[in-house]
């Protein structure tokens, strides 16, 4: 039987940036509007935070029946390392998923039922990342998803049920927020690319091969940058506070650049996960000044 630290470890704390980082980015423009509604900013936070532990309890789950992790580089898993029951990762993944549901009805309720389809299509990308027969996390499309959802609807999403209006600056909050997030996966598969090619999982970066990876990633940080100024052009100058992020994303980018494989690419997953978190808090709070 697990223990509780297990369990907290198998739900990934490092990677909950990628769910605050959205709602910070999508509020700030609804302050911007001067149309924050603190207790849905919240629920959008809860939504966030419950639909990421529930991908990563559900990829554990996924990921450890199929004996993609029985040789991991990274942190533990639940069920490749033999910790939790496979059936018990998975009650924790749809309890995840449950209160993700709850709290999105809510929104929805309160906004538009339109959104009630929105979150059921997010919880399926969630599970079919890895689970299913042909998960598409399998077939190299693993980023797209990841800025669809963890960028483009997260943040554009958390805009609307406040603002309930269309906001240019929220889509390209949103492709900011969305670049970071998926530059962390492709760290994630960057390391993982030997064990990954081993067991059959052809992620991006498996296609991709190394070094186009490796560029991919400064890619990704170049169109965060960018995205930085679109933002600013559509509110004000004070978005351009965001640039901040580069304090983290350039010393990762040399290090990715740099050639560093296995371990050495495990603190890289912190500090894109960390430059995320402060891209969407530095543009926030310029919006939030500027408003």
């Amino acid at each position: 039987m697990a223990t509780s630290a297990q369990w907290l470890a198998g739900a990934r704390p490092r990677t909950l940036p990628a769910a605050v980082s959205p709602v910070l980015a999508g509020t700030g423009v609804a302050a911007y509007e001067d149309a924050v509604v603190w207790w849905k900013a919240l629920l959008a936070l809860v939504v966030a935070l419950a639909l990421q532990v529930a991908v990563n309890y559900a990829n554990d789950y996924s990921d450890g029946i199929r004996g993609t992790d029985a040789e991991r580089v990274g942190p533990m898993r639940l069920v490749g390392s033999g910790a939790a029951a496979p059936g018990a990762v998975k009650r924790a993944a749809f309890l995840a998923f449950g209160v993700a549901g709850v709290a999105g009805l809510a929104l929805a309720a309160t906004t538009a039922w339109w959104l009630v389809l929105v979150g059921l299509v997010s919880a399926l990308a969630a599970w079919f990342y890895t689970g299913g027969s042909r998960p598409y996390g399998y077939l190299g499309l693993g980023e797209v998803m990841v800025f669809v959802f963890f960028g483009l609807v997260a943040v554009i999403g958390t805009a609307y049920v406040q603002t309930e209006t269309w906001e240019w600056a929220a889509l390209w909050a949103a492709v900011g927020v969305g670049a970071l997030a998926c530059a962390i996966l492709v760290a994630n598969n960057l390391r993982d690319i030997p064990t990954d090619t081993v067991a059959g999982k052809r992620t991006l970066a498996v296609l991709l091969g190394d070094r186009r990876t490796r560029l991919l990633y400064a890619m990704l940080v170049v169109v965060a940058a960018a995205a930085v100024a679109l933002v600013a052009l559509a509110t004000s100058w004070w978005a351009l506070l965001g640039l901040g992020f580069l304090v983290l994303a350039v010393p990762a980018s040399r290090t990715v650049l740099g050639g560093a494989t296995g371990p050495g690419l495990i603190p890289v997953l912190q500090s894109t996960g960390l430059a995320e978190l402060l891209w969407a808090a530095l543009v926030a709070l310029g919006l939030v000044v500027a408003g």
